[in-house]
C-alpha cells in the first residue's frame, strides 16, 4: 500500500541518496541530466533542505518503504515562467525521483498527478507545471505521455532545465491516483 507524506529533515540523506541513485542510472541513458550535481553539489543540497524547511517535500512510502519524493509550490520561478504564466494558479513540481526499486510502476505519474488534483481541489490551481532537463528528450516523452503540453523552452541562459510543460489539473480525476488515497494539505 503506498502513503504519502510530508518529508522531513530525517528525510534528507534518504532524497540526496535517491538523487545520485537516478543520476548513476541517468549516466546509463543518452543525456547528460545530473551528469553532475547543478550548479554545485552544496548548492543543490541546499535548494533539497529548503525545500524540506519550507514543508514543500513529500515522501512517498510503499509499506514503509521510501519508494519516491516530489517537491510542490504554489508559485512559479520568475526567470521561467512569463508575468501572464504566472498570473494562472498552478502547482510547480520538481525534484519528482523515484527509488530505482520502484520504477516502472507508475509511481511517477501518479504522484504529479495527485499534486495537480490536490493543488486543484485546495487552492484552485489550473495547471501542473514543471521545468524539465533540456536536453532529456526522454523524459520531455515521458511528461507529453502523461498528458504535459509543451509550453516552450525559457531563455534563462546558463540553466539546464529550460523545457517548460503544464498539464490542465480539469483533466485529473480521482481515478489517476488510486493508490495514493492519502489528501493532506499542500500549502
Amino acid at each position: 500500500m503506498l502513503r504519502i507524506r510530508r518529508a522531513s529533515n530525517d528525510d534528507r540523506k534518504l532524497i540526496l541518496y535517491t538523487i545520485e541513485e537516478a543520476a548513476d542510472w541517468l549516466r546509463t541513458k543518452d543525456t547528460d541530466q545530473w551528469a553532475k550535481p547543478w550548479p554545485s553539489e552544496p548548492e543543490r543540497n541546499a535548494r533539497v533542505e529548503r525545500g524540506l524547511l519550507e514543508g514543500r517535500t513529500w515522501i512517498v512510502e510503499e509499506d514503509g518503504i521510501f519508494a519516491a519524493t516530489i517537491t510542490c509550490r504554489p508559485h512559479a520561478n520568475n526567470e521561467l515562467w512569463t508575468g501572464r504564466e504566472r498570473q494562472d494558479s498552478a502547482v510547480y513540481v520538481s525534484r519528482l525521483v523515484v527509488s530505482r526499486d520502484h520504477a516502472g510502476q507508475g509511481i511517477g505519474a501518479e504522484l504529479v498527478n495527485w499534486a495537480g488534483w490536490l493543488a486543484a481541489q485546495q487552492f484552485g490551481a489550473r495547471w501542473i507545471r514543471i521545468d524539465v532537463w533540456t536536453t532529456n528528450i526522454a523524459l520531455h516523452n515521458y511528461y507529453r505521455r502523461n498528458g504535459f503540453l509543451f509550453v516552450r523552452f525559457s531563455d534563462k541562459v546558463g540553466y539546464p532545465s529550460t523545457a517548460l510543460f503544464q498539464k490542465p489539473t480539469a483533466s485529473i480525476t480521482v481515478t489517476d491516483i488510486p493508490r495514493l488515497t492519502d489528501r493532506p494539505d499542500l500549502v
